[in-house]
């Protein structure tokens, strides 16, 4: 194999500094705006300084230094084949790459028995080999790497931009340093775009931009800088053909009209966003409730996964304070199963904004945890002989029912009567709150045992 992969041949990754590259290698003038303006060193890298600090592993591995295997963790723009790339440039290093769409088991072993060849016959260090979308690879493909990376034939360089804890096998996770990339703040992506602006290697100073534009721009790549470099190639060739020079905000808004939403209905996103929507119910924020709601709804997550949480989370953390907030989610998830999405946006809405502002208990769910605890501990006791079924022949002769009191035969609907095992009597798992409904309930909830346990 050779010592770049087809992943990096021209329009990607070089095997040296671009300075040094001859020029056939050299990104060519037609490689996207993105691929052209790759930074070249070290220095050239924006955000992703808590990787890159003296002496960090990443750092290491780049200036050829290190030989510890890495996951680069992060969503998309961030730079992950950027530093793949500067890790290509080590001299004294062979570098191989691998694209997890593309490759199998028998392209692994091939750059693994390679290394061990120019390992064990020519003496030669551990082979860097780069593995684009990593989390593509099945478990056997990913188990293949193990050998080579314990014993250091190859230093692993893996790239995803899924939660690696979701999508790499455990054993490759011990053998390998998880680093995460961050996206990138507006202002590096600021820095990114002027740069692009006014280098040769990007659009050589003859487009401007107009600040609103360059602002907007920005704003709408959220962190991903090949967005931001995409848009603005595609803004100033829109420009160019029309003889002007300067992208004004209303050809950047032509271009991109809408925000990345950054979400993988899978992985961590997905978790991490579902439970910020939950923790903002539960809050009573309700605009930041319908914040990540609607995160959800513009990235394509099933309505009904959604629906679920909010029933659950009306009976655990409102329960009867608001006893109509479970009728509503319920009401909620029906409608979105009855007519579907887009329009299923609207009950969803309704029924966060309902939860979000009404009281909030959780006694419910407290209740029937030290219920459940109670019964798991073998608290359990058996049920009272005048509470058990007596609707068989016989029943009578074990004393089954008898002395039941029916209270329907008091005036007030409630009697005095044993109703728990002997070694739970007195025990009390429901304890209302003083919040909404529940400051109510609690008065005659009170007097309700009173009138049971004066028997």
């Amino acid at each position: 194999m050779a010592d770049n992969g087809t992943l990096f041949d021209e329009e990607l990754l070089g095997a040296a500094p671009a300075e040094h590259l001859p020029e056939q290698q050299l990104p060519p003038a037609a490689a996207p705006l993105a691929v052209r303006m790759r930074p070249a060193t070290l220095e050239e890298v924006v955000g992703q300084d808590h990787l890159l600090a003296p002496g960090s592993p990443l750092r290491r591995l780049v200036e050829g230094e290190g030989a510890t295997s890495v996951i680069l963790y992060g969503p998309p723009g961030t730079g992950k084949t950027t530093l793949a790339r500067l890790v290509s440039q080590t001299s004294g290093r062979r570098f191989e790459a691998l694209s997890a769409v593309s490759a199998g088991v028998k392209e692994v072993r091939a750059v693994i028995d390679t290394a061990r060849h120019r390992r064990g016959r020519q003496g030669a260090g551990a082979t860097v080999l780069f593995i684009d979308e990593v989390h593509r690879f099945s478990r056997t493909q990913q188990d293949a790497l193990l050998g080579a990376v314990e014993d250091r034939v190859i230093v692993l360089v893996a790239a995803t931009t899924e939660n690696p804890f979701f999508s790499v096998v455990a054993p490759l996770l011990s053998r390998s340093l998880v680093l995460q990339l961050h996206p990138l703040s507006d202002a590096d992506v600021q820095t990114l775009v002027r740069r692009a602006l006014a280098d040769p290697r990007g659009l050589g100073g003859a487009i401007t931009l107009e600040p609103a534009a360059e602002d907007h721009l920005v704003r709408l790549a959220a962190g991903d800088a090949r967005r931001a470099l995409t848009a603005l190639e595609t803004a100033a060739q829109a420009v160019v053909s029309a003889g002007a020079c300067e992208v004004d905000l209303a050809c950047v808004e032509s271009v991109v009209d809408r925000a990345a939403v950054r979400y993988d209905r899978a992985g961590d996103q997905h978790y991490d966003v579902i439970s910020a929507f939950i923790k903002a119910i539960r809050g009573s924020d309700v605009d930041a409730a319908l914040h990540y709601l609607a995160r959800m709804v513009e990235a394509g997550e099933d309505p009904r996964f959604i629906a679920r949480r909010l029933v659950v989370h009306a009976s655990e953390d409102i329960g009867m304070a608001d006893p109509t907030a479970l009728q509503t989610a319920v009401a909620a998830a029906q409608a979105v199963q009855f007519i579907g999405m887009p329009e299923g946006r609207l009950p969803l809405a309704q029924a966060t904004v309902h939860l979000a502002t009404a009281p909030k208990s959780n006694a419910v769910i407290t209740a029937i945890d030290a219920a459940l605890a109670d019964v798991r501990s073998g608290a359990i006791g058996t049920v009272p002989a005048h509470l058990r079924d007596g609707h068989y022949a016989g029943s009578a002769r074990l004393g089954h029912a008898q002395g039941y009191r029916y209270p329907h035969d008091s005036p007030e609907g409630v009697l005095a009567q044993q109703y728990p095992p002997d070694a739970l009597v007195g025990r009390n798992y429901y304890q209302p709150s003083d919040h909404g409904a529940e400051r109510a309930l609690a008065g005659r909830l009170s007097r309700l045992r009173q009138i049971i346990r004066s028997h």
